[in-house]
């Protein structure tokens, strides 16, 4: 499945959940399911902070598999041809496979902040909410982030394969190339946990 092929179906899934979800607020007459503000209240705190903590790792874990799996196939079949290449194009496949490891970090770091909150403090609650939406918004950027870090990855490192596989000295410069797309996911994982780090869950103190 090319990329294009991908983003378009996700995009048809997307939109189609969107009409289904207004269709249904329309003919139950229950125009509040519309109020932005509904449902951001609608959720508690620890909701939006797991699935900020959930988009982180699975996203990356997504961009790591379609970059490992580019990137794979291009290796498996040009070394057939130039069986040299198989063992210098596995630092394709670590930077790709990196790309899962930095969702893992960010989503261990943000998940031990976690602690519930029963009370009916307003002031509690606005804190509670606001580091419920700090953690999604971290688990969104790095999850995002990652996902096309590891799809420009896994491009750059089918096509180091394969321009290896054809002249052997083009591979340390197309690595090159390829060294500053996996920094991509870092500017995410940096970002993210400077967003989190002021998420405070439980009691105020």
């Amino acid at each position: 499945m090319s990329i294009k092929t991908g983003i378009a179906s996700a995009l048809t899934l997307l939109g189609t959940f969107i009409s289904f979800y207004i269709v249904y607020a329309l003919l139950t007459n229950q125009l509040f399911l519309l109020d932005i503000g509904w449902l951001l209240t609608a959720f508690g705190p620890i909701y939006w902070a797991s699935l900020g903590i959930g988009l982180a790792m699975g996203l990356s874990v997504m961009g790591a598999a379609w970059g490992i799996w580019s990137t794979g196939a291009s290796v498996m079949g040009g070394g057939v041809m130039v069986p040299r290449i198989y063992s210098k194009n596995l630092v394709s496949i670590i930077f790709c496979e990196a790309v899962a490891i930095y969702g893992i970090i960010v989503s261990i770091i943000m998940a031990t902040g976690l602690k519930p909150y029963n009370g009916d403090d307003p002031a509690t609650l606005a804190m509670n909410y606001e580091s419920g939406y700090r953690v999604f918004g971290a688990g969104m950027i790095t999850g995002f982030c990652n996902l096309f870090c590891g799809i420009c990855v896994g491009i750059i490192g089918s096509s180091a394969a394969l321009a290896d596989a054809a002249n052997d000295k083009l591979f340390v410069k197309v690595l090159v190339i390829e060294i500053f797309g996996s920094v991509l996911g870092l500017f995410g994982i940096i970002l993210a946990l400077i967003l989190s780090s002021e998420a405070k869950f439980g009691e105020m103190k």
